[in-house]
């Protein structure tokens, strides 16, 4: 998998996080309601992409948990400064559901890519 597909993966975890979430409080899901969620965790994930280098392995599980800790700490950090909500109910289930899109898509990936014999060889 090359590195565009991944960030947009990552990207589409994101933004599913912001919908269900102002969906479950219901908040408006329409695009401002949307970008004002989820700008300070795409930031942060950006962030734990480059930390992470995610151009080397795109979809190596260590990738996933320096998005994971970027789209967490700094989009934490960039809502806090920006007057948003950082209740630790927020904190802890964001953590989790961003877990779970940002590391567990790779590990499913991993998962698929060893149970589907390589045509190679």
């Amino acid at each position: 998998m090359q590195v565009w597909p991944a960030i947009a993966v990552d990207v589409i975890c994101i933004l599913v996080f912001a919908i269900v979430g102002r969906s479950s409080h219901n908040e408006a899901t329409d695009l401002l309601g949307i970008v004002h969620t989820t700008w300070p965790f795409l930031i942060g994930a950006i962030a734990g992409m480059i930390a992470g280098r995610i151009w080397r392995r795109p979809t190596a599980l260590a990738t996933g948990v320096f998005v994971w800790l970027g789209a967490l700490v700094v989009g934490m950090a960039l809502r806090f400064v920006s007057g948003g909500g950082v209740q630790l109910s927020f904190v802890i289930v964001a953590g989790c559901v961003l877990a779970v899109f940002l590391i567990g898509w790779r590990a499913a990936l991993k998962l698929i890519r060893r149970a589907v014999p390589s045509s190679a060889g």
